[in-house]
């Protein structure tokens, strides 16, 4: 069963009204956000849970990985996403469907039903890699 709560303001934990419903893989599907302009949006890539050592990541962990993380799947792109032929003159950076590298805490952090998503500009995009898997952001 899923709720949502509709409170007077974040910093206010007064709820004013709680909808109650069973949301099916389809009605979560159509609350994701539709982006506008030049915006992708972009999920984050399941975060392991273990080093390549076997040794268990704490939560902190696992939620700095995902905090940090430089490889977004794209899920959505705008209508004006990579049209301004003189902005982009050699076409898109990207398409659905493809893992990207993008600066940590780049984009609009948004998380609906337990799963985080970015909305990022199109310039955001630096790189597109064909499997993310081990790569990871550099610590100094």
């Amino acid at each position: 069963m899923s709720e949502i709560l509709i409170g007077t303001n974040p910093g206010n934990p007064q709820v004013v009204g709680a909808v109650s419903f069973e949301a099916t893989e389809a009605e979560k599907a159509r609350q994701l956000p539709i982006p506008q302009g030049y915006r992708i949006l972009c999920a984050i890539p399941e975060v392991e849970e273990a080093y390549d050592s076997g040794i268990i990541k704490s939560d902190e962990t696992r939620r700095y990985d995902e905090l940090l993380t430089t490889v977004l799947f794209v899920v959505d792109m705008g209508p004006d996403c990579y049209t301004d032929k003189e902005r982009f003159p050699n076409g898109p950076y990207c398409k659905k469907g493809d893992f990207i590298l993008v600066r940590p805490n780049a984009g609009t952090r948004l998380v609906i039903h337990g799963r985080e998503f970015r909305i990022i500009n199109d310039d955001s995009v630096e790189a597109v890699v064909q499997d993310p898997r081990g790569i990871t952001r550099k610590f100094v």
